[in-house]
């Protein structure tokens, strides 16, 4: 028996919707439901979707709720979530004045080398005003444990040391799963981070688009990983604000091929996916415009049959290296 894992990324409410669409293409091409996984593991957008999912809402209730859609079976029966809502729309409200986090900027001073730039950016971010208590709701109202089967990892970033905090793992602070997905959203400077256990945290994907590495103990025989805000086939843009957002991207794709290889290292084959050239062009720069959701999702519908079936190993990629 293949025991398996499934990383969902960070990506904002565009790569929630591209993931979506990624994950029908998963089962109509592989046969593989959330069911058929042992360990589930979420970063920001992405620790929505798994904690839906661990929690029994099935990819085809996910799908019709994205397409706003009434679902009449499952956790989220009768149950609406107004995107832009939720998450304030495409642009943050107005910060708070000052620095984030003055302990996670002192670190940064004294040990450098310590921490990883994008905490150090967190840290001097001006803290965010919104909260994300639609976020928890949702979450509370489909679970009110947290799920054991399929196992369900959180990832967060404690905010004061800059350091990844793997929510759900052995060994990590007590949470409620409605705490550990907001605090995995949080994005800085945008969202209020959450104090949990007496410390504060923010959005998971700060650190890593998707800590695919974090797996790497368990063991597993195959992991999928969905990273909406990498690209594995980039396109070549002609403004230059497309090209500045590839090349961020592919920093991001740098990291996770990184983390891949550790867990392939490890002895588990890792399964990569991620949005390709026609799946750029209409996901733009920002993730957080929910106007374009509806465009991403039926995009995703169209090309991720593709992309699950030719789905990438890190072995078959030419500049994993």
């Amino acid at each position: 028996m293949t025991v398996r894992g499934l990383v969902l990324g960070a990506g904002g409410v565009l790569g929630a919707a591209w993931t979506i669409g990624a994950l029908a293409a998963l089962e109509s091409e592989r046969g593989l439901s959330p069911g058929d996984f042992d360990t589930l593991q979420g970063t920001s957008a992405g620790s929505v979707l798994a904690a839906l999912l661990a929690s029994g809402v099935q990819v085809s209730e996910l799908l019709a709720h994205e397409q706003d859609q009434p679902v009449h079976t499952g956790p989220l029966a009768q149950r609406t979530f107004d995107h832009a809502e939720a998450t304030g729309g495409a642009l943050p409200s107005i910060p708070r004045p000052g620095v984030g986090s003055v302990p996670l900027l002192w670190r940064t001073v004294r040990q450098p080398r310590r921490v990883h730039p994008a905490a150090a950016l967190a840290a001097l971010l001006p803290q965010g005003r919104r909260p994300l208590d639609s976020v928890s709701d949702l979450i509370e109202a489909v679970a009110d444990t947290w799920p054991s089967r399929p196992r369900t990892w959180i990832v967060t970033m404690d905010y004061d040391t800059g350091r990844r905090t793997v929510f759900g793992r052995d060994g990590s602070p007590p949470a409620l799963l409605s705490e550990a997905v907001r605090a995995s959203c949080a994005i800085p400077g945008w969202f209020s981070p959450v104090t949990i256990s007496g410390r504060r945290y923010v959005d998971g994907g700060t650190m890593s688009s998707a800590s695919a590495d974090t797996l790497s103990a368990l063991g597993l025989d195959e992991v999928w990983v969905f990273a909406p805000m990498a690209s594995l086939r980039p396109d070549s843009p002609t403004t230059t604000g497309a090209r500045a957002e590839r090349a961020f991207r592919r920093s991001v794709t740098r990291r996770l091929l990184k983390e891949a290889g550790r867990l392939q290292d490890a002895g588990t084959t890792v399964r990569l996916v991620t949005p390709g050239p026609d799946d750029l062009a209409v996901l733009g720069a920002n993730m957080m415009d929910p106007s374009r959701r509806r465009e991403v999702l039926e995009m995703s519908l169209t090309t991720s049959p593709a992309a699950i079936d030719s789905a990438a190993t890190v072995d078959t990629i030419p500049w994993a290296g």
